[in-house]
């Protein structure tokens, strides 16, 4: 039996390296995966999907790891991903689904969700860190994927530059946090302000900080989250129902697809401390 010959691609070869290589064997639609959000104890978790062209167009301009990139260059890449695609779409996990069914849960269930949401099939797919599995399609985990592979790049930007505009605007409903500044990441102004206020809403009350900072530190973590909040979520029921065939569009969301994605078995919620301070820094 004929093997094939083995394929090596190297990293100097750039960002475009990898999906050349498997383009050249036959893999022609090649998405990448990604998520913001990881570790902040508030907000939502977000997860984005991307197939970027083959040839030059789909060399997207300034395309790095979005958190390489200034909030302005990011602006700039995300308008560009999205102009260039062939199809990327972006999925929203709120704070209160984090809680009741685990990060972990969320983050597999919302990459399956932004992958199965592409308006083109992917042949094979890359994800940042770690495997996706049930996506009917061969793939590859690659570490750091959003420093070494442009679609995973391109779908950390989509994801990224996604959540901040959500946490820019959380900031006006919830002045007293700074949403606008750390994005929800646990920072020494944030965890003043949880000190100072109690959390919001938008809190993960999994977490352990901010579980410490209600006084519900002591419960298991799925009953942290009060059965009532002080205030309306960003991400309320009626506009975030994961049933509804129509998924919520966020400003500047263009011809993709947004929506939400919810896990499917509930999960032990990890605490801040098991988790990384930035999103995209896996084991």
């Amino acid at each position: 039996m004929l093997v094939p010959p083995r394929t090596v691609v190297r990293r100097e070869g750039g960002l475009y390296a990898l999906e050349r290589a498997l383009q050249r064997r036959g893999f022609r639609d090649v998405a990448g995966a990604d998520e913001a959000g990881r570790g902040a104890c508030a907000g939502p978790l977000v997860a984005a999907a991307a197939i970027l062209p083959e040839g030059k167009r789909g060399e997207v301009p300034g395309l790095a790891d979005s958190k390489l990139l200034t909030p302005a260059a990011r602006e700039r890449v995300y308008a560009e991903v999205v102009d260039r695609a062939l199809a990327w779409s972006v999925m929203i996990i709120p704070a209160t689904e984090v809680d009741a069914r685990g990060l972990h849960v969320c983050n597999l269930a919302a990459m399956r969700r932004a992958l199965a949401s592409l308006s083109t099939p992917p042949e094979y797919v890359l994800t940042d860190g770690f495997p996706v599995d049930g996506l009917g399609v061969p793939g590859l985990a690659v570490w750091k994927g959003d420093q070494v592979a442009a679609c995973v790049a391109a779908a950390s930007v989509l994801a990224k530059v996604t959540r901040d505009r959500i946490m820019v605007e959380l900031d006006d409903q919830f002045p007293h946090y700074g949403f606008a500044v750390h994005k929800g990441y646990v920072t020494d102004e944030h965890s003043a302000a949880l000190l100072r206020h109690g959390p919001c809403a938008e809190h993960r009350f999994s977490y352990v900080n901010v579980a410490a900072a209600s006084g519900r530190g002591n419960r298991p973590p799925r009953a942290r989250r009060p059965a009532v909040v002080e205030a309306a979520s960003l991400f309320d029921a009626a506009l975030f129902d994961a049933s509804t065939a129509e998924p919520p569009v966020l400003p500047g969301a263009g011809e993709g697809t947004v929506g939400v994605a919810s896990g499917d078995q509930p999960q032990p919620s990890p605490s801040v401390g098991e988790d990384e301070a930035m999103e995209g820094e896996k084991r």
